[in-house]
Parts: C-alpha cells; structure tokens; sequence
C-alpha cells in the first residue's frame, strides 16, 4: 500500500496491477484507493479526467518502459542475434516470465478497446516494426520479415494467455525459446 505522498511512478505501477487483475472496467475506485493508499480526493487532484485519465497514463507508462527497452534496442540493434536475445529477457522479465498478464492486451480486449484504440494499436505496431526492421537488416525480405515479427506478437500474447490459463509459466518460457529459434532461422 502506498502512502499519500507516494510518488507518480509508484501510483501508475500501483494502478496498472488494479487493472491487470480487474481489467479496465472492474477496477473500482474502491479498488484503486485501496492498492494506491490515496483517498478519492488525492486520486482526482492526481487525475483529474478519472479512472479514464489513470489508465492512459499506465498505458503510456508501459509504452515508455517498451520503447526503451525493446523497441528503441531493436531499431538501433548492429547485431540482429544479441538483438533478438536481448529482445526476449526483455519480455520474459517484464512479464515475470509468464506470470503476468499484458496489460495493452487485456485493454484490447475489453469494452474499453475504443477508448485506448491509438494506445492499444501504437504499441502493437511499433514493436511489429522495429522488429521487422531488424529482421530486414538480418537478410529477410520485407515480407518474410513482416510475418515474422507478426509470428513473435501472437506468440507471445498466445503464450501470455495460455500460460495464464494453464497456471504453467514454462508455457510462456518453451514459447520464447522456441520463437527465438524461428525468428533467427535462414530465410524460406
């Protein structure tokens, strides 16, 4: 729990396992006060447009931690292999290998979807792209490459839900080694 002057980051963390665990629409401002510590009147100077203002500054939250740490290193990225490596730590530890669920998924596919529709779409084509690039540069023709990097998105999100649904976290591991091995294999 949160004290009332927690900081920013600490709230929208706070805030984005609210809305894993209950989605968009079942997070409850008696659940967020409760996982943030912070009364109705602190949460509304902090977000004055509500819940809906809450859930965008988490998505854009997560859309930062992604641009940094996949997106911006598979653009830049001299070597498609450590690439590619460092691609999949990445998402193995940003969803605790498997046990935690994505976030932009979930929005994608609730009621909230049109709300956060530029949100939702941003962060799935923009790790479509810089990884097709990558994979471009690796030697792929633009359209090997774009159906790759279109394979890993579902693979991932699959694995993500499967995991989730099984409760078996190794699900979500065998997945990534296996769509290491694909994205790195010679062209058709």
């Amino acid at each position: 729990m949160l004290k009332k002057g927690g900081e920013r980051k600490e709230v929208l963390r706070a805030l984005g396992e609210v809305f894993r665990a209950h989605g968009y629409e079942g997070a409850s401002l008696t659940l967020i006060t409760e996982a943030t510590g912070l009364g109705k009147g602190s949460l509304y100077h902090l977000f004055p447009g509500g819940k809906e203002q809450m859930a965008g500054e988490v998505l854009a939250e997560i859309d930062g931690w992604f641009e940094v740490n996949i997106y911006a290193p598979l653009r830049e990225a001299d070597d498609p292999a450590r690439a590619i490596a460092a691609m999949i730590a990445g998402v193995d530890q940003y969803f605790h290998s498997g046990d935690r669920i994505c976030l932009v998924g979930l929005v994608a596919l609730g009621a909230a979807r049109d709300t956060f529709a530029e949100s939702v779409d941003s962060y799935f084509a923009r790790w479509q792209h810089a990884l097709a690039q990558l994979l471009r540069r690796s030697g792929l023709s633009k359209s090997q490459a774009q159906r790759r990097a279109e394979d890993a998105l579902l693979t991932i999100q699959g694995a993500l839900v499967l995991a989730r649904a099984r409760n078996d976290a190794g699900i979500f591991r065998r997945a990534l080694t296996e769509l290491t091995k694909r994205l790195l294999a010679p062209s058709d």
